[in-house]
Parts: structure tokens; C-alpha cells; sequence
């Protein structure tokens, strides 16, 4: 007769055995959160091969064409070497990964209203266009929540596939900052002020403090101005941790004391002397508590300058009023 016990941790083991295969499988089956979205277009049924003639056939017409350039242009852009890539379906191939497909177009004898034409079009559908390539890159996932697509302002408004003035991004001006200025004159003579960010002199960009394509952040900035992530990039030495940090740089971020753009006072502070800019909070109040202006500051001129003593006034590790 057989030892029950050994039977019963026979059955034991062969049970835990399948639930642990169970889960391996469901584990093989589930996808993972780290994997590549697939875009709408390869998930789809393949498109219909018949109503794409390749790049080829277009040069036969638009090479032609010198003043405008159309294929000459493209063939130096970075979209041309990737529109060679030819593990992707037809409509992902040449001229009409943008234009769509062009057999309609050549039978009608370069008939423009039978392919798209970027001209006179909606702004919402140029977008469309794009961001069926671009939607999926880090920097252009949040266009259609941005600012600039909210006011009909698409890719094709800053970047030209075919005439672009610079090559590295295909912008349609040479440098950013005019291109960010046909829209945000209220900001160009910001930086033209005695002390301001070098923005014009090509040493920083408009796109290193905003990212033009969209955020989850006001004014579409690449970080919170309470975190300042952006103005520390420059100004590494006052991120900290400090062990006696001065509030104003947690709460209100760099904002509360210096304008981001440019100003007329020394380093783009907000106002022009020092002691006036502090005196907006440690000052005499019926809600504050008579610490905050302590009686042997007499404001004279020897001590117009607040800083003059409490030298490191973005946070110190050794000072509570941040004398070192």
C-alpha cells in the first residue's frame, strides 16, 4: 500500500507547479509597459500598394523644376534618409509619406486637388500629417495639447521640408530667435535690455527653457518655475540641497527675484536696488512678527544692499541667514 504522505506532497508539488506555469504564461502573454507603442498606421491592414508610384516617378515631373527645387531639397533633409528605410510599407516611402498616394495625381497629369498639397489646407490636418511619424518621439508627444496647436499654429508655421533656411531642425529662418519673434514680438525687446539672457547673440535658444511642441506646464516651459530644473542647468552652483534654504527659492522659484528674459537692473533682478527687492517681504507688517526687520538695519546707504552681508542668499549650509 502506498505512504499517503509522499502521495499528498506529490499532489502539492504538482499542483504549485502548474499555477507557476499559469503565471509564466500570462506574464509571456501580457505586453510590456517599456514596449514601443505600435503606430496606428503598421497596425492597421496594409495599404494598398497599387496607388503608390515611388519617388521615382515623382522626380520625373518635380525634378524639373529648378526654382523650386522640390526633390533636390528633399534628397538633403534628414526625412529623406528615412524615408528610404524600405522595412516600411509604402506609405512611409518617399514623396508620398507626406503627400499621400500619388497614382490619382499622375494619371490626372499633375492634377494638384487628386494628392495633398500643404497649401491652403487646415491646420489641423498639416498636423495630422506629421505627427503620424512624430507622435511617438519624447519631444513631440504633447503637440496637440501645446499652445500652438490650440491657436492653428502646425508644423508647418516654424519647420519647411523643402526650403528650410536651417538644416538641422528644417526651420524656415535661420536663427530660432526670429523665427520665435514673428509671433512673440512682446518678448523680443525683452532681450535687448543692458542685462538680459543672450538669446539673440546665439550663446542660449528659446527651445532650452520651452519646448514649442508642448507640455503639461505653463508656458510651455521644461520645468516648474518652483523647480527650477531649467535655470539650474545653467546656474548649477544654486541648485543645492542647502541645510538653510531661503524659502523663496522653493516656493516661488528664481521668478520671485529675477526676470527670466531680460531686465534693466543687474542680474535681471526685479527691481533696482536690492534692499527694495527684499524689503517686499521682510518688512514691518501687522501679520508679521517684528523679526523680520530687525531694528539695527537702518536702511542708510552703508546698507542698501542686503547682500552685502548675507552673501549667500540662494541658501547656505552653514548660515540661517546666510551670511556664508
Amino acid at each position: 500500500m502506498p505512504d499517503l504522505r509522499k502521495l499528498k506532497v506529490v499532489c502539492i508539488g504538482l499542483v504549485a507547479a502548474v499555477v507557476v506555469l499559469a503565471g509564466a504564461f500570462q506574464l509571456a502573454a501580457a505586453p510590456s509597459d517599456k514596449a514601443r507603442p505600435v503606430p496606428p498606421a503598421q497596425s492597421k491592414q496594409a495599404a494598398d500598394t497599387s496607388q503608390y508610384v515611388g519617388i521615382d516617378v515623382c522626380k520625373g515631373c518635380h525634378e524639373d523644376l529648378p526654382s523650386k527645387g522640390f526633390i533636390k531639397n528633399f534628397e538633403a533633409t534628414p526625412h529623406y534618409k528615412t524615408v528610404l528605410d524600405t522595412k516600411r510599407g509604402p506609405e512611409f516611402q518617399g514623396c508620398e509619406a507626406c503627400h499621400g498616394a500619388g497614382t490619382e495625381h499622375v494619371n490626372a497629369g499633375g492634377d494638384k486637388s487628386k494628392i495633398f498639397n500643404f497649401k491652403n489646407v487646415a491646420s489641423e490636418k498639416i498636423t495630422e500629417r506629421c505627427m503620424k511619424c512624430h507622435q511617438f518621439s519624447e519631444e513631440h508627444s504633447n503637440f496637440a495639447r501645446s499652445r500652438h496647436n490650440t491657436n492653428q499654429v502646425n508644423c508647418a508655421s516654424c519647420h519647411s521640408i523643402h526650403s528650410a533656411k536651417e538644416k538641422s531642425y528644417l526651420l524656415r529662418a535661420r536663427q530660432q530667435s526670429d523665427l520665435c519673434y514673428s509671433c512673440h514680438m512682446e518678448t523680443k525687446p525683452d532681450f535687448s535690455r543692458p542685462f538680459r539672457h543672450r538669446v539673440n547673440e546665439g550663446l542660449i535658444k528659446c527651445t532650452d527653457c520651452h519646448n514649442p511642441h508642448g507640455g503639461f506646464l505653463m508656458r510651455q516651459l521644461r520645468s516648474t518655475p518652483t523647480q527650477d530644473a531649467v535655470c539650474f542647468k545653467c546656474h548649477a552652483e544654486k541648485a543645492g540641497p542647502f541645510v538653510y534654504e531661503h524659502a523663496p527659492v522653493k516656493t516661488e522659484g528664481c521668478v520671485a527675484c529675477h526676470t527670466p528674459h531680460g531686465s534693466s537692473n543687474p542680474r535681471l533682478l526685479r527691481r533696482s536696488q536690492v534692499n527694495l527687492l527684499c524689503l517686499e517681504c521682510h518688512t514691518l507688517s501687522s501679520d508679521l512678527p517684528t523679526v523680520a526687520l530687525p531694528s539695527f538695519h537702518n536702511q542708510t546707504q552703508k546698507y542698501q544692499a542686503c547682500t552685502l552681508c548675507h552673501t549667500q542668499i540662494h541658501g547656505s549650509n552653514t548660515s540661517d541667514v546666510f551670511f556664508k
